[in-house]
């Protein structure tokens, strides 16, 4: 991979930009707001995908594969980390002398220094961006936005407001959130992750105090996360708010019902609002608490703010529905770290019903599955029925010796719960004879896992349901 470099410079004036990697749902956003600036735009990735047609469709050069021509008459070129130096268009860029930047810096190029309200965390944060978002213009506010992923109601990642506000989901993964200049910090949680850059828990956590206390208005943080508690004890701002189930949170989440759609009540400075989300799960309780106070620190009051959150319907790859076949619901989720598997699954569990759940697992990265195997067995043990194991999907990563999915279904406490099989074909024709009516298959990983779900839906509609009594 390709460690941002945030010491080059930044170009003062871009007129065509080049995206390499411009499928992904971040790169592709970036992209759609470039061209609403009146910038040319082109780009390409490895596979064709729908964004990239959208991209075309809006006036993007959009190219399938990498190559050195693809730059064109490009003057700046923006990349992801996901690519390897020996990228033609990348290391001819570099050849030429172009201005080369990491996507963080594109997006501060477009951020220009507006009211920024950036959401950060290991979990949780592109639901909470789309929660702020969709919230402000139900507030007849107009923000500037870039998430990380496809907010539902708008079939957009990013668009372009008229406000000064501007929204974004802050990427920690390998420390470029550091980059904005916050006016509101929003930190769900504060889950160690994505230790191959930081290399250990307290520089983790030391990453998210200097995030949270460069912001120059106010912090929002979780009251009920460990890890989100080491960094509030690491703050000095002024302006602290906390959230969450706990007696100790400023803004606090009670009555949390999961019985269907998630209801519950915020409360606030002595007054209590209650709320209800046409999405499942109690995380969502807890990141619409989150949200509001994001939008208690703008200035709007809790009755409107609970009911502006109430009218999010969810992002793309968040318990998202894809079909129906014999009986068998097939959803597919983003899930990639223990956290959000078991997240991810408890929500499932409160509108199954009588059914069962069957997960389809992709590990996402060599280093995260070599570090958290054991926690992803244990969580898919206890929160899903059966687990068919597919493997890792490497990203940016060079394969690892003994690094594979069945390092995980090997640590499942019972092997009848789980069931490795690297061929898609195959694990989609063994879910197919394992699923019967009323069951819920849920595929989990950030990796291009949810390509399987066609072949799924297919496999189920060929193949006979399983005996109930297996």
């Amino acid at each position: 991979m390709i460690r941002p470099d945030l010491s080059l410079p930044i170009p003062e004036h871009i007129e065509a930009a080049h995206f390499i990697g411009i499928g992904g749902s971040g790169m592709s956003g970036l992209a759609r707001m470039f061209l609403e600036r009146g910038i040319r735009v082109s780009g390409s990735d490895r596979s064709d995908s729908q964004a990239l047609r959208d991209l075309a469709a809006l006036g993007a050069r959009v190219h399938v594969g990498h190559d050195a021509a693809n730059l064109g008459d490009a003057d700046t070129v923006i990349h992801t980390g996901a690519i390897w130096p020996e990228n033609p268009e990348y290391a001819t860029a570099k050849e030429r002398g172009m201005p080369v930047i990491h996507r963080s810096q594109a997006l501060y190029w477009l951020i220009g220094g507006r009211r920024l309200v950036s959401v950060a965390g290991a979990h949780g944060k592109t639901t909470s961006t789309g929660m702020i978002v969709m919230a402000l213009q139900t507030l007849d506010a107009d923000p500037t936005f870039v998430n990380g992923g496809v907010i539902s109601q708008l079939g957009i990642s990013s668009g372009t407001g008229s406000d000064d506000l501007f929204v974004i989901e802050a990427d920690e993964s390998d420390g470029t959130f550091l980059l904005y200049d916050t006016s509101i910090a929003l930190v769900t949680n504060v889950d160690p992750d994505h230790l191959d850059h930081y290399g250990t828990d307290d520089a983790f956590h030391d990453a998210f105090a200097t995030f949270a206390n460069r912001a120059s208005e106010a912090v929002v943080i979780s009251a009920d996360d460990r890890g989100a508690r080491v960094v509030t004890d690491r703050l000095t701002h002024r302006n602290v708010i906390t959230f969450g189930e706990s007696d100790a949170a400023n803004v606090r989440v009670t009555d949390i019902l999961t019985d269907g759609p998630v209801s519950f009540t915020v409360t606030y400075d002595g007054a209590s609002v209650a709320g209800r989300l046409p999405i499942p799960g109690a995380h969502n309780a807890i990141n619409a608490a989150g949200a509001v106070a994001v939008l208690l620190t703008l200035g709007h009051g809790l009755e409107p703010a609970v009911r502006a959150v109430e009218r999010f319907e969810g992002t793309v790859r968040r318990f998202e529905l894809h079909g129906v076949e014999r009986g068998v619901s097939v959803f597919d989720d983003y899930a990639h770290h223990p956290t959000e598997v078991a997240a991810a699954l408890e929500a499932a569990r409160t509108v199954i019903g009588d059914g069962r759940i069957i997960a389809i697992q992709q590990p996402h990265t060599y280093s995260r599955t070599q570090e958290m195997y054991r926690e992803f067995a244990e969580v898919l043990e206890r929160y899903a029925d059966h687990t068919v194991m597919l493997d890792v999907y490497g990203a940016r990563e060079d394969p690892v010796p003994g690094v594979t999915g069945e390092l995980v279904s090997g640590a499942f406490a019972d092997p009848s719960h789980v069931h490795f099989v690297a061929d898609w074909q195959q694990a989609a024709d063994y879910t197919a004879t394992v699923a019967r009516d009323g069951d819920y298959v849920i595929t989990l990983g950030c990796g291009d896992v949810y390509r399987i779900i066609p072949q799924v839906l297919d496999s189920l509609a060929r193949t006979a349901p399983a005996d109930p009594g297996e």
